[in-house]
């Protein structure tokens, strides 16, 4: 059985640990409500501006004017993932549930004879899928030194992907992030943003996407639906990708939240069990100790 002196020491670092967990947990909370209500703000415009993609696309007379980014290239050969996770940890299975992901997207694209290359937004994901897939990583970014997302980050980081894709490195463009449900559930997903007419899992499948009903009228697009498109669709996929951002920092922080207020009640339970031993121990000691007075007591 471990001593008092063990024991005492072993409450005294539990309680540190607890300190630690209440604090981190209170502070998702706090950073939870704002995370949640930009992501929620986020989705009206990322639906509406796929939806005039979606008719821009419908009223072109050919294929063959459309823009690359709205139909490809005709090739499916080499496709980007771009993966984001959290640069921070104690988040629960957060990070874990969207590499796993991205690791199950990386063996069926193998399995299907594509060539992958990964663009990492995320520090723990960078960390995980390096050992496996390093020679496949093209881009890594880390937000920690970032106060905030903002729009800015997410423009970076399109206009590298849009460039890319101009310079013929990839055919095709997939985002995987963590959709925040809520407090309990973030789902991770996986979508095309390039072309953009493959659809995006998260905002629902082009299918299935409400065109709006123009009730009969007739619309001149100046200048042509193509030229719309071409400034249109860069702005799609910045609009794509900080939706994926925040909704990513909505989920950290719910997972966050939900961790830490499990880690600070397991820590709880320990402290009341080695309370109790340390009680235990103690009045065993105490005991003793009255056994050895008495019996000296009574030998003399």
């Amino acid at each position: 059985m471990a001593s008092l002196k063990e024991l005492k020491s072993r409450i005294s670092s539990v309680k540190s640990t607890q300190k630690i967990t209440k604090a981190k947990q209170m502070v998702a909370t706090a950073k939870l409500r704002k995370a949640q209500e930009a992501a929620k703000s986020s989705r009206p415009y990322a639906d509406r501006i796929g939806h005039v993609i979606s008719n821009l696309a419908a009223s072109m007379s050919g294929a063959g004017d459309a823009p690359q980014l709205l139909v490809g290239n005709g090739k499916s050969d080499v496709v980007l993932l771009i993966i984001a996770t959290a640069d921070r940890g104690l988040c629960g299975g957060f990070n874990a549930n969207i590499v796993r992901k991205a690791r199950e997207e990386i063996v069926a694209l193998q399995s299907a004879g594509k060539t992958v290359k990964l663009f990492l937004i995320g520090k723990k994901g960078h960390d995980q899928l390096k050992r496996l897939y390093g020679d496949n990583i093209v881009e890594y970014i880390s937000l920690k030194e970032e106060r905030k997302i903002h729009a800015g980050i997410a423009r970076n980081i399109g206009e590298k992907v849009t460039a890319m894709f101009t310079a013929g490195e990839f055919d095709v463009c997939k985002l995987i992030f963590a959709q925040f449900e809520n407090i309990m559930t973030q789902t991770a997903v996986s979508g095309t943003i390039i072309p953009a007419n493959a659809g995006f899992e998260a905002a629902g499948d082009s299918d299935d996407a409400p065109v709006f009903d123009l009730k009969g009228a007739i619309y001149d697009y100046e200048p042509d639906e193509a030229g719309i498109l071409n400034v249109l669709l860069p702005r799609n996929i910045n609009s794509q990708i900080y939706s994926a951002l925040l909704e990513n920092m909505a989920g950290e922080q719910a997972a966050s939240m939900t961790a830490m207020d499990n880690a600070t009640r397991n820590a709880g339970d320990l402290i009341s069990s080695l309370t109790l031993q340390f009680n235990r121990a103690r009045q065993a000691q105490i005991t003793s100790e009255l056994i050895e007075i008495i019996s000296g007591a009574e030998a003399l």
